[in-house]
């Protein structure tokens, strides 16, 4: 992704979300996957060069689109041969040792009818956002979100296309899907515990059904908690940063996962699977830059999937997940 000037060094984000939150002063902020650029927006209520939604709180009216085949067209898909090869790389870690859940991620040209404005006005998840139309995210995917003193986390692993019969115990007792869920819920606890002075698990291994233009798919998350020390309002900025990479997009151990991610997916991301978030002034809440639609210089559209590998994973099973990922959240 090529960077415009309204991007700044991330760790300016962190200096700035630090300095706000000391002062209760609402902003909205990003951080790219690589942890090199970001952005900044004070009083982003006020504002629409960034669009964005975080639960009920949003800056743009919403829009109602009939369902339109072209309103999301797959014109160039990644071949599974070149799939199958990235596959590979990281398999061949996996039997190193080198990590033990890893996200491989892929992109894959798209062609909209629509603004990329007009997709996040007219899609429903619990999270999105439009950035100067160079990106947008619609995601279902929380990072953290902190309030009066408790940091909760809701990690995403395990998708299974909610048409087929018997689909939520299916996923719920897939032992590939169960060994990958159960390593992201310890990597969060750990991470959480990083901050916390105890951490739980409030809730291990529920369903979300997500509606998408294409049917609905089944997704399983948890919620893990942890009790933050006073005054963690001072320090919003670290405690993000002390969390990045989100695990569920990268893997653990997170240090060798991030090399072979890097060699396996030959690019940087950028904000793709990076971190966005808003702050009101008393609570943060933020997600993970999932179901991620970039816009080139040039106009071309790429939307951006993946998902988790293990040393259980199937490749043609991940590829088809990959393309199951592309879709539109559209309201009705």
């Amino acid at each position: 992704m090529k960077y415009k000037g309204i991007y700044i060094k991330s760790q300016e984000v962190r200096r700035r979300m630090n300095d706000a939150g000391k002062v209760s002063r609402p902003f909205l902020f990003a951080i790219d996957f690589e942890m090199e650029n970001g952005f900044f927006v004070d009083d982003p209520l006020s504002q629409n060069d960034v669009l964005f939604r975080i639960g009920e709180t949003k800056n743009y009216k919403e829009l109602i689109l009939p369902q339109d085949d072209s309103l999301l067209q797959i014109k160039d898909l990644i071949p599974y041969g070149d799939y199958s090869e990235k596959y590979k790389a990281v398999t061949r870690g996996l039997m190193r040792g080198d990590t033990y859940l890893i996200n491989l991620t892929a992109k894959t040209e798209i062609e909209s009818t629509i603004s990329l404005q007009q997709i996040l006005k007219s899609t429903i998840s619990p999270f999105g956002i439009c950035a100067w139309d160079s990106f947008i995210s619609f995601s279902p995917e929380r990072f953290i979100r902190i309030e009066n003193g408790i940091i909760s986390s809701c990690p995403m692993k395990g998708t299974i296309d909610a048409s087929i019969p018997g689909a939520s115990e299916i996923i719920l007792n897939d032992y590939k899907e169960s060994c990958e869920h159960n390593t992201i819920v310890d990597l969060i606890r750990n991470d959480i515990g990083k901050v916390s002075e105890r951490v739980w698990v409030e809730r291990f291994r529920y369903i979300d059904n997500i509606k998408t233009d294409r049917g609905a798919i089944l997704q399983v998350s948890s919620d893990i908690r942890g009790e933050l020390p006073l005054g963690c309002k001072n320090n919003l900025g670290d405690i993000i940063f002390s969390m990045l990479p989100a695990g569920s997009v990268s893997g653990a151990p997170k240090p060798s996962t991030l090399k072979l991610i890097s060699n396996a997916e030959g690019e940087n991301r950028g904000f793709y699977t990076g971190v966005f978030g808003y702050f009101d002034g008393t609570m943060l809440d933020s997600a993970v830059l999932i179901r991620f639609i970039e816009k080139m210089a040039d106009g071309t559209l790429f939307y951006h999937s993946g998902g988790g590998i293990t040393v259980n994973s199937r490749c043609k099973e991940e590829y088809e997940e990959l393309i199951a990922k592309i879709y539109l959240p559209l309201k009705k």
